[in-house]
């Protein structure tokens, strides 16, 4: 096979502990996820069901990283996630069956235009422009899963500059790993190598060059992102 031009280099994320790479394809991302950053981002969390946006699967870069302050924003805002990797695609997975197409599980940061996104959601637009820029989902080197001692309980967390921001356990999520999963795969049919962000708990707000985030997920991994200027 020829290619016109030449071909785009394959998005990865780092294995721990390995040399090996996981082969990014999709990157899913569940909104409003955690009850109390619902309340926080002005919705009721009792009266949704999931949504989902993407991002591309080259805005992944691996931690510990520098990230550039983006462009077209003044309002830079940070949410920890836990990520679930794919590694057996399906459609219509029952949630007792989601667990036999997962890879392996790692944290991710959604980094958000906050800016662009009040304007989106104001003028009934995508969230495109705000959510899927370069770079926007910084990773930890995923685990596989049999590494993984939980994906529905344990404490993730995010620091800006050594404070404390945002500290949960997963087991607070709305919907659960295998509910979401599977309602996804209702939609479309899921691909080795689908990455899937869980959405993220209360305490987000805005970093600026210069700030170091730091966080994790107990038994998962720990993340770090320093921002850089502004691009």
């Amino acid at each position: 096979m020829t290619f016109v031009i030449p071909q785009p280099p394959q998005a990865t994320v780092a294995v721990a502990g390995t040399p090996d790479r996981f082969p990014v394809r999709r990157i899913f991302c569940v909104g409003r996820n955690y009850a109390a950053h619902a309340r926080e981002m002005g919705k009721d969390p009792d009266r949704e069901a999931p949504f989902f946006f993407t991002k591309p699967g080259d805005a992944v870069v691996d931690s510990p990283c520098t990230v550039p302050y983006p462009p077209l924003t003044q309002d830079l805002h940070h949410e920890i996630e836990l990520v679930i990797a794919i590694g057996r695609g399906g459609a219509d997975i029952a949630p007792d069956a989601v667990m036999d197409h997962v890879w392996g599980a790692g944290v991710g940061i959604d980094l958000t235009r906050r800016d662009l996104q009040a304007e989106a959601k104001k003028m009934g637009r995508p969230w495109d422009w705000a959510k899927a820029f370069d770079l926007s989902a910084p990773m930890s080197p995923l685990v596989p899963l049999a590494d993984v001692p939980s994906v529905d309980h344990g404490r993730i967390w995010l620091a800006v500059n050594g404070t404390v921001r945002q500290d949960a356990d997963i087991a607070d999520l709305i919907w659960p790993v295998r509910d979401h999963v599977a309602y996804l795969s209702q939609a479309m049919t899921l691909a080795p190598g689908d990455l899937i962000m869980t959405g993220t708990p209360a305490g987000v707000g805005a970093v600026v060059p210069g700030d170091v985030m730091t966080g994790g997920i107990d038994g998962i991994g720990k993340i770090e992102v320093t921002v850089g200027p502004r691009a």
